[in-house]
């Protein structure tokens, strides 16, 4: 199986709704990432993904199909020198390693192109493949924040874990 990080294209909408539609997905996403997750939704997605220079937002794509997304997006101001990652994975597909291989895709080239000394990622303190991922990923966690989420009625904890750029 290849995975491939690719940028979004509008032929995407199809896999996009099919696989981001799912309560399982948006439960541990902000809620910019809704459920249901409609056709005009992925729409607006995609032509953001397609249009933004600030940051970088990839399509993992299995076999010719996206499959899942992920993106690094630099900070301003004082947390300049830093990046967030995010990312999501369609369920039929989790567990195999492919958000950790995805992680390491992207990170290694966001070192070299974007001037930041860190990328970070919050998850939420159930999300434990997440957390998995990140650590096989290299990244540290290095806090957690008691019940600063607030999704589907219930507090959450928000961990971040980091990844520094390497030293040469």
């Amino acid at each position: 199986m290849t995975i491939t990080l690719r940028p979004w294209k509008l032929q995407d909408i199809d896999s996009l709704v099919k696989y981001a539609n799912n309560a399982a997905i948006a439960k541990f996403m902000t809620d910019q990432f809704p459920h249901p997750y409609t056709y005009d939704v992925g729409m607006a997605f995609i032509e953001f993904a397609i249009s933004t220079t600030s940051s970088k937002i990839f399509a993992i794509d299995i076999n010719g199909e996206a499959v899942g997304g992920i993106g690094i997006h630099p900070q301003k101001d004082i947390q300049r020198k830093n990046a967030e990652l995010g990312y999501w994975l369609a369920e039929p597909f989790w567990g195999r390693g492919i958000i950790t291989n995805a992680i390491v895709q992207i990170t290694g080239p966001a070192f070299k192109t974007l001037d930041i000394d860190r990328i970070f990622a919050r998850p939420f303190g159930t999300n434990k493949g997440s957390q998995k991922a990140l650590e096989k990923a290299g990244f540290i966690l290095e806090g957690r924040f008691e019940k600063t989420y607030f999704k589907n009625g219930e507090y959450e904890d928000e961990l971040i874990y980091a990844l520094r750029r390497p030293v040469v």
